[in-house]
């Protein structure tokens, strides 16, 4: 959980780092020639941050993904667990009822009578 969230952090860093040095340099008391040579390095640097950005997004779905993969197999495995319980109580339990259902039968059938 910790490394989704350090990820998520480090990606949230990464592109506030970009709006902020973005809005510095526009805010900047720079000529209009200096500005537009910084803005065109830092234009340069967005495909290099956007691949970053991209790189560190698809590690954390991968990362999801086998979080994700590992609860749906054991959330499959204590379904099983909770199925072949139910399963067996169920058995269990119709026995039990067999039994009571010929004992019954047993005791309503006609007693021969007895002589005096």
């Amino acid at each position: 959980m910790s490394n989704n969230r350090s990820g998520g952090f480090f990606g949230g860093l990464m592109l506030g780092a970009t709006i902020g040095a973005l809005t510095g340099l526009l805010v900047a008391p720079r000529t209009g020639r200096e500005t537009r040579k910084i803005l065109k390095k830092s234009a340069n640097a967005i495909p290099e941050l956007a691949e970053d950005l991209s790189m560190s997004v698809q590690i954390q779905a991968d990362r999801l993904s086998a979080s994700a993969l590992r609860n749906w197999d054991e959330t499959l495995d204590r379904l099983r667990e909770a199925i072949a319980a139910g399963v067996d109580a169920s058995q269990r339990e119709s026995q039990v009822l067999k039994r009571q259902t010929s004992v019954e039968d047993s005791d309503s059938l006609p007693q021969p009578l007895e002589r005096s």
